[in-house]
């Protein structure tokens, strides 16, 4: 994305357990009148790793050679080995480790990045953390990292944000999940594992899974609005077939069409390439499950979400 002041900055989430979340911010500044030198504003810049604090605020810790840690006293002998040893990097900063960050996306109306945190059973209660507040977190959940400013107007190089928790997947009338929604979500419109995100024009959420499925949930997508009254209170929009999972929702500018693309269908315990629990999405004896891009529509042409 474009930064208010010209830059580019990029997010990215390490999907692994106590992994981490990664911004990066270009040296140069985007112009449109010069698109060859444009193509090169990804090979000069800083990268960052996220602090959370406990506080609620958050610190990008630079990620560069010769500062702090990252010296050869501790195997660090240029900025390459800086880049190559990224994790390793991290854990000398004092990173926070996440639950399996995935997908990291900035709302263009509201300027707040809003990172996915698919699962992590592997957090022991001796692990939890603030930002991670759950112990053996099968469900997932959603941390918003705040920038100064506001939509455009946010300052996504900053080295200091805000956070906070704004929804923990699972059963809402399960107490053992604890789960945070708003107060009316239906029995339909809890979600698990959310794992990649879009946004519409309007600035809504919509949220896609992957995992769910052990919970008795088939994966999908699901939307909210993140201000106001509506404000996560998800709503069940699409489901994908048995063993899939739907990855890289978006839309396109007038909201009137949303694309989804679902991985694996029946990928599941007991399903063969013979004797598969789809076929999806031909359903004819002689072809196989195969991913497919989904693409929605309304009757009407109307609005998607409305």
């Amino acid at each position: 994305m474009v930064n208010r002041d010209g830059r580019i900055v990029v997010y990215s989430g390490d999907d692994q357990h106590f992994e981490y979340i990664y911004k990066f911010v270009s040296n140069d500044r985007y112009d449109p009148s010069k698109p060859a030198k444009n193509a090169e504003l990804l090979d000069n810049g800083t990268l960052f790793v996220a602090k959370f604090n406990v506080d609620g605020t958050l610190h990008w810790q630079p990620l560069v050679w010769g500062t702090g840690p990252l010296t050869v006293a501790n195997g660090f002998h240029s900025q390459a080995d800086v880049l190559i040893e990224t994790r390793y990097a991290a854990d000398l900063l004092g990173a926070t480790p996440m639950d399996r960050p995935e997908d990291v996306e900035p709302n263009p109306v509201t300027g707040t990045v809003y990172v996915m945190l698919t699962n992590n059973t592997k957090r022991t209660a001796n692990r939890i953390d603030a930002v991670n507040p759950r112990a053996h977190n099968r469900h997932g959940h959603i941390v918003e990292m705040i920038p100064p400013g506001r939509g455009a107007g946010a300052d996504h190089a900053a080295l200091a944000f805000r956070w906070d928790i704004p929804l923990l997947a699972g059963d809402p009338g399960e107490p053992a999940d604890g789960a945070k929604y708003h107060p009316e979500v239906s029995r339909a419109g809890w979600l698990s594992t959310p794992d990649n995100c879009t946004f519409d024009s309007k600035g809504r959420l919509w949220i896609a899974t992957d995992g769910a499925s052990k919970s008795g949930l088939a994966d999908g997508v699901w939307a909210t609005d993140v201000e106001g009254g509506g404000r996560m209170l998800t709503k069940h929009f699409f489901a994908v077939p048995r063993g899939g999972e739907l990855c890289g929702p978006c839309f396109t500018p007038d909201d009137k069409t949303f694309f989804g693309a679902v991985q694996h269908p029946a990928d599941e315990k007991k399903s063969t390439f013979a004797n598969p629990s789809t076929r999806w999405p031909d359903f004819k004896n002689d072809l196989p499950a195969r991913p497919s891009v989904v693409v929605v529509n309304k009757n009407d042409n109307g609005l998607i979400g409305s």
